[in-house]
């Protein structure tokens, strides 16, 4: 099964552990990606309220703006759920804790901190570097 510390195969009380972190981060990104949502349709919305032209009304660009960041973090967030279907999809097929690129486990404290993660610090370091 997953091998998350030193390459010992989880125990079934780890791999409980891993699921509730995995979840509790889902949870946490569906409540951001509701907030972003309606956040960006405020935005939205207030603009379809008000005649605006993004070239010539002062304020036009910093609305441009905070639509395209919120926009960004948005997308972020859906990309962040998806990693983390994916995680759990691994965790359940057995293939959770292992490097995608070098094979070896993804250290506990990793795995703890990023449950996403597929990838072990050199490998993520040296993709960076």
């Amino acid at each position: 099964m997953t091998e998350p510390h030193g390459g010992t195969p989880a125990s079934p009380d780890e791999r409980d552990t891993l699921r509730r972190l995995l979840a509790a981060e889902r949870v946490g990104t569906v409540g951001q990606i509701a907030a972003l949502s309606r956040e960006y349709e405020g935005i939205v919305e207030a603009n379809a309220l008000v005649a605006v032209d993004d070239e010539h009304d002062p304020e036009g660009s910093s609305t441009a703006f905070e639509r395209a960041h919120v926009a960004s973090l948005l997308a972020q967030a859906r990309h962040h759920l998806d990693e983390l279907d994916q995680a759990l999809e691994r965790l359940e097929a057995g293939a959770y804790g292992r490097c995608a690129v070098c094979g070896e486990p993804i250290p506990w404290e990793r795995l703890e901190v990023r449950p996403a993660t597929t990838t072990c610090v050199h490998c993520a370091a040296a993709a960076r570097g």
